[in-house]
């Protein structure tokens, strides 16, 4: 009969003995392949969260590297009073500083039209037919426009119906038709159209395509665009101001560099004065965006912080055997990335009148961080007096220290960055490396646990024999004491 487990036969420990020798062989080796996995994996997390601190770094210098960020100019209006405001107005960046009194004395708008009343041959109802017999269509249109639209009317086709089909086309360019039922016998109902193009000589043109008399009550001029019918109620007018007294129009409600990159959208007239003729006016400033600009410059040093603060605990050393390296501790490419940026960040730029960080009030402290100083250290002022002058008395100059597309500092520390976090930049790299690595580790963990098998197998059948050997010479050394005895 065979032995089913080592050492039953022969009374040794054999099965403990396996364990043993199994163990003496996997324990070194697992323990080896923990530690490196448990490296590589801390350096994957490392390098994970160096790049996305790098990432956003570059999102901040991404806004730096900008002029449009960097020279904003920034409208402000005063009104003669809260209760109305004509315009609003927006600056391009190379709009120039100045004050400008404005007043809004007329808004554009559109022509309008109206049928006439009842009594002098219109319509009584909204239902009352605007063609008896036959077919026949009508087409609006702009002359100073490329803008037109056709509407088909049939036999019996009411007011109401037309009034529908215009506000319906899906060519309509503007044209609002609505009807006014004015209560009386003489006025009657009475369709009115009011056309959104705005500007003198805008007016909208209804012809009567086929030159039927009963349509001639509801369009203004024939085919061959040769009669009048319908005259406009309001014509189509521009947009009127004055500017420090100068007369401005505009054939719409928006006034685009009238003064030099600068424009306003008007929307209402301004206040008339005591003398009910004359129109006060408002003020309109055109200064430079500086609260802008200084949020991005200190958001640009809070980001640096950020990064270096990272960058510091992934590279700093355990002070005891207690406390764990950080997963980049002597890292030659993270202290690589340090000194790129370090010596951008203080590289002097010829081409702004500022020269450099520190006259825009950024410095380097002892911990290492930028920082904008409250205080002066070192006699030139602090670095919250620095930026407020270059605000002040540079502030197209801080756009060139950061966006000159050769020595600007925004733009060189994108391009830099760039390198480590692109897709195939160097962090990516080294990810790659890091995840080829773990699976290599899984590869030998496999072959490890395969090694053994094979090794335990080999044990087994080795002690199974001498088991069943012992077992057979206790047997036999039994029966003989039993004969001798």
């Amino acid at each position: 009969m065979s032995i089913q487990s080592l050492g039953v036969g022969s009374g040794l420990d054999l099965e403990g003995l396996v364990t043993q020798l199994l163990e003496a062989e996997s324990v070194p080796k697992t323990a080896a392949l923990d530690a490196r996995e448990e490296s590589v994996e801390a350096e994957i997390s490392g390098l994970g969260k160096l790049k996305s601190t790098l990432e956003d770094f570059q999102d901040t210098v991404d806004t730096l590297r900008s002029e449009s960020n960097l020279k904003g100019r920034e409208p402000t209006i005063k009104n003669p009073s809260s209760d109305v405001e004509p315009f609003t107005a927006d600056a391009s960046d190379s709009a120039l500083e100045g004050d400008y009194n404005i007043a809004v004395t007329q808004l554009a708008s559109g022509s309008r039209f109206e049928t006439a009343d009842a009594v002098d041959g219109g319509f009584n109802s909204s239902s009352d037919s605007v063609l008896s017999a036959g077919a026949a269509s009508l087409t609006f249109k702009i002359d100073a426009t490329s803008d037109s639209f056709t509407i088909n009317l049939n036999a019996g086709d009411s007011l109401l119906d037309l009034r529908n089909a215009i506000n319906a086309s899906d060519d309509n360019f503007g044209v609002t038709a609505s009807i006014i039922d004015t209560g009386t016998a003489d006025g009657g109902s009475k369709l009115v159209f009011t056309s959104s193009t705005t500007g003198i000589g805008n007016d909208l043109v209804i012809v009567n395509d086929n030159d039927v008399a009963e349509l001639e009550l509801v369009s203004t001029t024939n085919s061959a665009e040769a009669a009048t019918y319908l005259a406009p109620v309001t014509s189509a007018q521009n947009a009127k101001a004055t500017i420090d007294g100068i007369n401005v129009e505009s054939d719409t409600n928006n006034f685009e560099n009238v003064i030099e990159n600068v424009s306003f959208d008007v929307s209402e007239l301004s206040e008339l004065d005591t003398d009910g003729v004359t129109f006060k006016t408002s003020k309109l400033s055109i200064g430079f965006d500086k609260e802008s600009v200084e949020e991005t410059i200190r958001e640009f040093v809070t980001n640096f912080n950020a990064l270096q603060a990272e960058i510091k605990l992934l590279t700093k050393y355990g002070e005891s055997d207690l406390e764990d390296d950080g997963a980049l501790a002597g890292d030659s490419l993270v202290r690589g990335i340090q000194n790129g940026i370090n010596n951008i960040l203080f590289s002097a730029v010829e081409s702004s009148a500022l020269g450099g960080l520190f006259q825009v009030g950024i410095e380097l402290n002892d911990d290492n961080e930028l920082e904008i100083s409250s205080n002066d250290k070192i006699g030139l002022g602090s670095g919250d007096d620095r930026l407020k002058d270059a605000l002040d008395d540079n502030f197209d100059s801080i756009a060139a220290l950061f966006t000159d597309e050769e020595s600007g500092i925004a733009v060189r520390l994108y391009d830099y960055v760039e390198e480590y976090t692109s897709y195939s930049g160097l962090l990516k790299s080294r990810e790659d490396t890091a995840k080829d690595q773990r699976e290599q580790i899984f590869d030998e963990r496999l072959a490890l646990e395969l090694r053994l098998a094979s090794t335990e197998e080999i044990l087994r059948a080795k002690y199974l024999n001498l088991d069943q050997t012992v077992a057979s010479l206790n047997s036999t050394s039994s029966a003989l004491l039993a004969t001798l005895g």
